[in-house]
């Protein structure tokens, strides 16, 4: 068998009909692929749903997200595992889209970032210019485990994602994919992602989650050169919020005039970041957007990163 598509899920009920059946519509024989469900305990009817639409399905409230697709990954006939996630849909030309692939043993990932439906609010929309690959096909450090491709071999390989995360697990085991080959995103393996946030506050609480795993995951898999402007960026943001927020009460026009100007020259950059990841469809609206949620991301990322490192200064003093 070519694909075994492993799916997690838990109280799916609204999503799980319809990403299996936009999987059934793949143009791809039947018989090279399989459909595994790995629940985590439902109180819906996600089980009952799953089950109707012919996938293979396996109840497991005891794991974690990376637990659930590891477990499908152990079931999985495959040759290739396919991950997504529920609440997402794929298009006809899915697994179609793979087969350049397919026969090449250098690489070892394949897939691309999941695109946002057409009625998705501002917020997701927005944030895509961050998340999307500006070639439409290239090799890249890590894709996200909403549609990834691994090579069954590969994955074994590497350790399969780490169970004790809560996210970032996709970003932490493509840092060990990397030593079996390269991580290909390919913008025709399309698919869609009907869950991302959708308001300013559930960004920011998921960036703020995803920052707590992200620094684990680096403590774990060793900082590597690439990840440490995404550990350094949100800290010192957070630092020069802070100092700005509290010049006023020094009493000294010097200090408030020097925290204005790097405070400039930091916003100043952000704006021009927001600025190459808009190209070429720049509008006023959409940069002020971008330019506003990369605050939110680099707030939340950065008490993410000091939680994170407080809780694990906590558990080292303790032991």
């Amino acid at each position: 068998m070519q694909f075994s598509v492993i799916i997690p899920a838990k109280n799916e009920e609204a999503n799980i009909g319809r990403c299996l059946d936009s999987i059934a519509r793949v143009d791809w024989d039947r018989s090279q692929y399989e459909v595994i469900v790995v629940d985590n305990g439902s109180c819906d009817r996600t089980v009952e749903i799953a089950g109707a639409k012919g996938a293979q399905v396996y109840v497991k409230p005891e794991l974690s997200i990376s637990g659930l697709r590891n477990y499908g990954a152990g079931q999985a006939s495959g040759m290739i595992l396919a991950f997504i996630d529920a609440d997402c849909t794929v298009v006809t030309s899915w697994l179609n889209k793979t087969l350049p692939y397919l026969k090449r043993n250098d690489v070892s990932c394949f897939g691309s970032p999941p695109i946002v439906p057409d009625d998705a609010t501002w917020v997701p929309k927005a944030w895509f210019a961050v998340r999307k690959k500006r070639e439409g096909i290239c090799e890249t450090d890590w894709l996200e485990s909403m549609n990834m491709f691994i090579r069954k071999e590969a994955f074994a390989m590497s350790g399969g994602f780490d169970e004790s995360l809560i996210t970032c697990e996709d970003y932490d085991l493509c840092m060990r994919l990397k030593l079996q080959g390269m991580i290909i995103s390919d913008n025709s393996i399309v698919a869609v992602h009907h869950g991302e946030a959708a308001t300013v506050g559930h960004f920011f609480k998921k960036e703020l989650w995803r920052g707590k795993s992200n620094f684990t995951g680096m403590m774990q898999h060793g900082l590597t050169i690439a990840e440490i402007p995404s550990l350094i960026a949100p800290s010192l943001h957070c630092l020069l919020w802070l100092c700005w927020v509290c010049s006023p009460f020094t009493c000294s026009i010097y200090m408030i005039s020097g925290v204005f100007g790097v405070m400039l020259i930091w916003q100043t950059l952000l704006a021009i970041s927001c600025l190459k990841k808009l190209q070429p469809q720049i509008t006023i609206i959409s940069l002020l957007q971008l330019h506003f949620l990369l605050n939110m991301y680099l707030f939340a990322r950065g008490a993410g990163v000091f939680s994170s490192g407080r809780r694990t200064g906590a558990i080292q003093c303790a032991a």
